[in-house]
């Protein structure tokens, strides 16, 4: 049951995150479910969490980093390959000898073999905090397939060093050449492994599909389970599982293959799995990370045997050694690297040296790090307790928070993300081409599908008003201008027939009062409605107010003059109260029918926006409903469905408008594609019910 209520507590976690990021944009999503992971972990039913590392490099690494060497981009990849292998392989050789000698320089109780095993852990960047602190700073092409690549490959490095200076701790003996030639078995193994194994499925999937034997189901499934299979089973083989995994996943091509409805559907939903489970297990990390950092630095914080200072200081040298040395190592690596077209090494120039410092800041360290600290053994060969156990676990935690912060604060200072603009213009863009695209259903509209097509013009409405609610775009002004103007045309109406029915008197006295009655009722309805509406607040508003009241009181007072002399008489009025509300009622739908056609045609012209006209015919529309006391169910059934109609050849309509503003340069062609994708898949939704 504990192990229920943590995975429940951690999607709770993973989800208030994602709400939370909305109101801190200046703090990245990782460091807010870290956070919350160090507040969940105070909870007394959360306490003492414990990580099994193997457990999770398989439930969570694994199926994350072949998602990333799926998705990453293959052809930028082998264009910067030299340098992320570098950085993957050497860097974190470097990284393990410098913190080790750093470390047992200024703090000599520390052995050299535990200080090269902490080395070791700080080797791996963390492939999801890349991947999340990515999106808060606007990275070149280039310096995200640096970085990516790196933290697909330095985890074998990493692991093959730290297992080495683990064995000399526990020994007591450095096998320098035993320790090469495991990771290169480990490396090349893992690579081969993976290789074999992602050529097998590529023609097993192509296979069952060819034979029609691929449904969506059976396909999630094991896509799911692959990542999973792969490491495990190079694990068992003693190779690299990580490399393994990300071998495969830069290879395997199945899902890009094919053509047809079928493939297509299964892709947009595997797309869509994956996409929910991407960001789950990135925010589940992170919540782990949090709920063990309290539990990875209490022992060592509450010992009196070790000095926090000396704790806190060494967290600071070694940040500064490991940020240095990947500084030097980066800018060095720029200085030797030579031009793609040219062939000579360029100098460095200010934008170099900045991006250099890009891709130093850029590497945090996470979760692998501290999964592998927690496997540091207790005891050594002797029997003895393993030296400074505590303190390493203490010092790798506290860098790994120092470089998420670096991170967080550095990056969208040396590189300032400029996606904000690029959203608000994707949503000025596709507001324009759904405005189109409902003038264009308003052009369509016949007596026939009128109600079918206004039901289809309120959901492009609703998708509008999102919109421009996301974009910050809101013109209520216009709304409110709209609405009086609409009142202006009822006022028209009702005065047209107020003076048609006295131009042309009818033979029966009680038909003409009634319509005369009900055309002075609407009146002073729609006067009062004008009055609360204006907006003016200036003397001539206050005037208006007295005319209307005034108005108002002689109307009141002829009919009571009226009901007065005909009781002197003794004789019943033409018509009663009750004949002049229904009347009124039947006047009011005619009205309401008048405004909507006005709105209608409104949307075909400039003068008002085209989602504040469909707005209001949606809410004269519900005013016509309630004044009529039998809505007819038959016919809004028939309406749904025929709007469902209306809806799918809408989408065609969009496809349209998108290729004519391409064509007339109004959007790009990456604006055009993306427009394109979004209505794909509301067509597929359409079509097939996904």
């Amino acid at each position: 049951m504990a192990v229920i209520e943590l995975i429940l507590c951690i999607i709770a976690i993973v989800v208030a995150s994602s709400f939370l990021s909305r109101f801190i944009p200046k703090v990245s999503t990782p460091l807010v479910q870290i956070a919350l992971g160090a507040l969940a972990s105070q909870l007394p039913f959360f306490q003492g969490v414990q990580l099994n590392p193997e457990l999770f490099m398989v439930l969570f690494i694994a199926p994350l980093l072949y998602l990333e060497a799926h998705d990453i981009d293959k052809s930028e990849l082998l264009k910067t390959v030299k340098l992320s292998l570098s950085l993957a392989i050497g860097l974190a050789i470097a990284t393990m000898a410098a913190v080790g000698f750093a470390l047992h320089s200024i703090w000599p109780a520390m052995p050299l073999a535990a200080g090269l095993a902490l080395g070791a852990a700080l080797g791996p960047t963390d492939a999801v905090a890349v991947s999340s602190l990515g999106k808060e700073a606007s990275l070149t092409t280039r310096q995200r397939s640096v970085l990516k690549g790196e933290s697909l490959f330095n985890d074998a490095s990493g692991i093959v060093g730290f297992q080495f200076a683990i064995s000399a701790a526990i020994t007591g003996e450095f096998a320098v050449g035993k320790a090469t030639g495991e990771f290169i078995v480990s490396f090349i193994g893992g690579a081969a492994f993976g290789f074999i194994v992602g050529l097998f499925i590529n023609w097993l999937f192509e296979t069952v599909r060819s034979l029609g034997w691929e449904n969506t189901t059976t396909r999630i499934l094991m896509e799911l389970f692959l990542p999973v299979l792969l490491y495990v089973g190079a694990e068992e083989c003693h190779v690299s599982g990580i490399l393994s995994v990300v071998t495969a996943g830069l290879l395997i091509r199945f899902d890009r293959t094919g053509i047809g409805p079928n493939v297509a559907r299964t892709n947009i939903v595997s797309s869509s799995v994956w996409g929910v489970l991407s960001f789950t297990l990135n925010g589940a990390v992170f919540i782990l990370l949090g709920m063990l950092l309290p539990q990875a630095m209490t022992a060592s914080w509450s010992d009196p045997n070790v000095s926090n200072k000396q704790l806190l200081t060494v967290i600071l040298l070694i940040t500064v050694v490991v940020i240095t040395l990947r500084f030097i190592w980066v800018a060095s690596m720029l200085c030797l690297a030579r031009d793609t077209t040219t062939g000579k090494r360029r100098k460095m120039s200010p934008d170099r040296w900045r991006s250099a410092a890009v891709m130093t800041f850029g590497g945090p360290k996470g979760a692998i790090t501290l999964s592998l600290m927690f496997t540091i053994p207790y005891t050594i060969a002797a029997g003895a307790e393993f030296p400074m156990r505590d303190e390493l676990i203490f010092i790798a935690a506290g860098v790994i928070v120092m470089t998420l912060l670096l991170a967080n604060f550095t990056l969208p200072l040396l590189a300032p993300n400029h996606a904000e603009n690029t959203s608000s213009e994707m949503f000025e863009v596709t507001i324009e081409v759904l405005r189109q695209t409902v003038e264009e259903l308003t052009t369509r509209i016949t007596p026939d599908n009128r109600r079918a097509v206004l039901m289809v013009i309120d959901s492009y409405t609703k998708r509008i008003s999102r919109l421009k609610q996301l974009a910050g775009i809101v013109d209520l002004h216009g709304y409110e201008q709209l609405k009086l103007q609409a009142l202006y045309w009822e006022k028209e109406f009702v005065r047209a027939r107020q003076a048609e029915v006295r131009a042309h008197p009818n033979a029966n006295k009680a038909v003409q009062e009634l319509n005369l009655e009900a055309c002075e009722r609407m009146l002073d309805q729609i006067m009062n409605s004008l009055r609360h509406a204006s907006a003016n607040p200036e003397s001539g508003h206050t005037v208006s107010q007295i005319r209307g009241r005034i108005r108002r009181f002689q109307h009141r007072t002829g009919n009571i003059v009226k009901r007065v002399g005909n009781r002197i008489r003794r004789t019943t009025p033409l018509v009663s109260e009750d004949q002049i509300f229904a009347h009124t009622q039947v006047l009011q739908v005619e009205a309401i029918d008048h405004v909507i056609e006005r709105l209608s045609e409104e949307m075909t012209k400039d003068t008002y926006n085209t989602e504040f006209c469909s707005a209001l015919i949606l809410d004269y529309r519900r005013a016509e409903a309630s004044l009529k006391s039998r809505p007819n169910m038959e016919g809004s059934t028939e309406a749904a469905n025929q709007a469902a109609d209306i809806k799918r050849d809408s989408y065609g309509i969009e496809l349209g408008v998108v290729q004519d503003m391409l064509e007339a340069g109004d959007i790009t062609r990456a604006q055009a594609k993306a427009l394109r994708r979004n209505i794909y898949v509301m067509q597929v939704d359409a079509d097939s019910g996904v």
